[in-house]
């Protein structure tokens, strides 16, 4: 092998070195990879001309022609994606925009594999040490052009917007990294292709600049560690956070764990994690063959429980969740958070003991409050009604009276009152004592309600009285109601309680009806009610004179 060979032997050395200390000595991000697929296209380039030397077969020879040059024309695509995520490292190109950004090096790469009717290159006298470059190989170098020429334009605009990018000397080492490589490659087109006539070639000059730029870009970034800042900064959250982390692989061995996790789960760096055992040993709930079954049969799933464990002869709960790691649809690992909750937890048992103890008291509160309210009812009841007959009493009549009156007067409301009394009820006393006597009253005053109608009133006026209001009642309404109230008590037959003897007893009434009430305006209601009772006591009597069990008309 001659000079030529072993120059490019030791240039393709130098950059699979290059490679390798990248991939060993960082950490491997997007950046990474994007940055490691640009290297990996400029050392075809050696890699294709070093083959080239070693064979006398010239297809051999075209074929590693044509890999070394595929790989030069991709060059140009793999600075560009690169220089964006240079530019902005959260930048994700969509699958068209990368179809359009690699569309004309791929192109040019298939021009260069196909290389139709020598349209790439040919053989000088069956050979292709010496070669003839046809116009694809001109589109080629005008495709690397605007390669560069565009990514140097994105590297210049980003290197004036401080929004864009933090620190601009690591966009000015990109920039003059590429220079360094146009340089050389603009170099090696000049005195071996267009001065090849006049000058002696000058072997390498391509690959001293892909070399040279590679150096310079790796010495960059050992300088600036631009790769490593998102990593370290991520490692950084990850130590510093108040929650448990682990990392595991596919087949739950531990890969990463910060130093929140805590030490009573015994889980180490490297161990397989045993969740079933974690489970079972630190579950706090009755889920755990649900979480369990869940875990190991969706991995696709988010999962959570609580765990709880002992410490210092205090309850720690954690709050345990489950997240798979998924690439290319499927699982290559899980991350498992543990949040200590013990002050959350500590703060939910209080406030249900709290509830229970609030539910307790607003259960005696409302007992009380219903038995108040039921002891106001009854007060309200003897308030209002007569104890004997159950009736509303005097008193009560009289209230609804002063207001109702009132209304029936301005409004023209016709409205009629009853008063009467049980005939000879002396006489009932005396026979068969007041016990039979009361009795005597209740009955009287249920077989009269029992006639009149939902909206009349009855009240127990005093001893054996008593008096009705029928609202909405004109005389011959009430006359009617009236006899049908004396028929009934008199059909009524009460248990005297002597030899299964029965007492039948009448009722004597006086009826006033007010059809067409005043036509001035009413001052004083209870006045006006005084001289109501006043005619309707006189009725009463009348119809006592006039032979008792019957109804008169004032």
């Amino acid at each position: 092998m001659g000079l030529l060979t072993w120059l490019d032997i030791s240039l393709f050395l130098i950059l699979f070195v290059l490679f390798a200390y990248v991939f060993v000595y960082n950490v491997i991000t997007r950046l990474h990879k994007v940055y490691l697929l640009f290297h990996f296209f400029m050392m075809i380039w050696p890699l294709g001309q070093v083959a080239v030397h070693t064979t006398d077969n010239p297809q051999l020879q075209l074929t590693y022609i044509t890999i070394s040059f595929v790989g030069l024309s991709m060059i140009g695509f793999g600075w560009l994606l690169f220089s964006n995520f240079l530019i902005n490292q959260s930048y994700m190109p969509r699958r068209r925009s990368l179809f359009y950004m690699v569309l004309p090096a791929l192109l040019v790469a298939i021009g260069i594999a196909s290389n139709p009717w020598n349209s790439f290159v040919e053989a000088v006298d069956g050979r292709y040490e010496e070669r003839i470059y046809g116009p694809i190989f001109w589109l080629m170098l005008a495709v690397l052009l605007g390669y560069f020429i565009y990514s140097l334009c994105l590297l210049w605009r980003a290197s004036h917007s401080v929004s864009t990018i933090q620190d601009r000397s690591q966009i000015a080492n990109a920039l003059l990294g590429i220079f360094i490589l146009i340089f050389f490659t603009v170099l090696d087109l000049t005195l071996n292709v267009l001065l090849d006539p006049w000058l002696p070639v000058i072997p390498g000059l391509t690959s001293l600049g892909i070399v040279l730029s590679d150096i310079y870009f790796i010495i960059s970034i050992q300088k600036h560690r631009m790769f490593d800042r998102s990593k370290i900064s991520q490692q950084l959250v990850v130590d510093t956070i108040a929650v448990g982390i682990l990392v595991l692989d596919n087949q739950d061995h531990v890969i990463e764990m910060n130093p929140r996790v805590v030490p009573q789960l015994g889980i180490k760096l490297g161990d397989r994690l045993d969740m079933d055992n974690i489970m079972v040993s630190f579950s706090s709930n009755n889920q755990t063959e649900e979480f369990l079954q869940a875990y190991w049969m969706n991995p696709f799933e988010r999962l959570q429980t609580e765990i709880c464990f002992n410490n210092a002869d205090k309850p720690n709960h954690l709050s345990l969740n489950v997240a798979p790691i998924i690439a290319d649809k499927r699982i290559i690992g899980r991350v498992i958070t543990f949040q200590d909750i013990s002050e959350l937890r500590g703060l939910i048992d209080e406030s249900k003991k709290q509830y229970v103890a609030l539910q307790e008291r607003n259960r005696a509160l409302m007992f009380m409050q219903d038995e108040l309210f039921q002891a106001n009812q009854k007060l309200e009841r003897m308030a209002i009604t007569d104890g004997l007959t159950g009736c509303f009493n005097r008193r009560y009549l009289m209230q609804q009276l002063e207001h109702e009156v009132m209304i029936n007067v301005r409004y023209r409301i016709p409205f009629a009152i009853f008063l009467f009394d049980i005939d000879l009820f002396k006489t009932v006393n005396d026979r068969y004592g007041h016990p039979v006597g009361d009795e005597v009253i209740r009955r009287t005053a249920d077989i009269v309600r029992s006639v009149l109608r939902r909206t009349d009133i009855l009240a127990r006026y005093g001893g054996e009285e008593f008096t009705v209001y029928l609202p909405h009642t004109n005389r011959a309404q009430a006359e009617m109601l009236a006899q049908r109230i004396r028929t009934a008590v008199e059909s009524n037959k009460i248990p005297s309680g002597v030899e299964n003897t029965q007492i039948s007893v009448t009722i004597s009434m006086g009826v006033i009806a007010i059809e067409e009430p005043l036509d001035v305006q009413l001052l004083d209601a209870k006045a006006y009610l005084r001289e109501l009772f006043v005619n309707v006591d006189a009725a009463l009597y009348k119809a006592k004179d006039n032979g008792r069990n019957r109804v008169v008309n004032f």
